[in-house]
């Protein structure tokens, strides 16, 4: 004899199926488990990367730590007042060498793990700008070491016969690598602006209208970023932020966003 529910039980699959998004083909939905496996592994290649360009950078943290002196006058020495401070000055500087030399690395995980959530017309639209991602990285830092004599002459300027400097290494390495990183990450933001108007989270006229609070948002966070207390860092951050502001809002316009 039939089952008369047997009906009455294909109609609830019946329903989820049709409201289950759609999976392209050739791609399985992972679980949350392989996603957090995932995030593990890209997480672990990322700390790899960084870690072997750490020991670059440690081999040759002499040049390095002689390089970044250079804006110092030659009379000046650096002092330290802590018996390991050599030691963990030059490892913070080879840890900020290690993060430089694995930029591509880190842009590429993390592409990698966001982009199978993205449809196929955003990850052709986005993965051009990967690339661009890494070179305003590296464009931010080469701005940071271009500034960096005149931001120390400027912070040095207003010694007197009786203020005499008496640079420790630790701030000013600390001064330096501040300097740097804030240059080349805050370079990152004109791809973020890009991706989310492709997510049609923001519009070039949304950005165009907010133009006020954003030149405001930039003048703090220049100020608050740069280390060292001078002018010269903050005004070129700032200046660098708003033009790059300015042309990805074009670009996202001329894109019809």
């Amino acid at each position: 004899m039939a089952d008369d529910s047997t009906p009455d039980r294909l109609v609830p699959a019946a329903a989820e199926a049709a409201t289950a998004p759609p999976t392209p083909a050739g791609e399985s939905v992972m679980s949350l488990v392989d996603h957090l496996g995932e995030l593990r592994s890209r997480i672990f290649r990322i700390v790899l990367a960084v870690a072997v360009g750490s020991i670059l950078g440690f081999l040759v943290g002499d040049q390095i730590i002689a390089i970044l002196k250079a804006p110092i006058p030659n009379d000046s020495p650096l002092f330290f007042t802590g018996l390991g401070d050599p030691f963990f000055i030059r490892m913070k500087i080879a840890v900020v060498v290690g993060i430089i030399l694995a930029m591509p690395v880190i842009l590429y995980q993390l592409w990698s793990f966001i982009s199978p959530g993205l449809t196929a017309a955003e990850r052709r639209t986005i993965r051009p700008w990967v690339p661009l991602a890494l070179f305003f990285f590296a464009l931010g830092v080469v701005i940071a070491y271009v500034i960096l004599p005149y931001a120390a002459a400027f912070l040095l300027s207003f010694q007197t016969k009786d203020l005499k400097p008496l640079i420790t290494a630790g701030s000013y390495f600390d001064f330096v690598t501040t300097l740097f990183l804030a240059f080349g990450l805050t370079m990152e933001f004109p791809i973020v602006l890009f991706a989310l108007s492709r997510v049609s989270i923001l519009s070039s006229q949304r950005l165009r209208s907010s133009r006020r609070f954003v030149i405001l948002g930039i003048t703090v966070f220049a100020t608050v970023a740069t280390p060292g207390g001078d002018l010269v860092s903050p005004f070129v951050l700032g200046v660098t932020m708003y033009i790059l502001y300015e042309a990805t809002t074009w670009f996202i316009a001329r894109g019809g966003r």
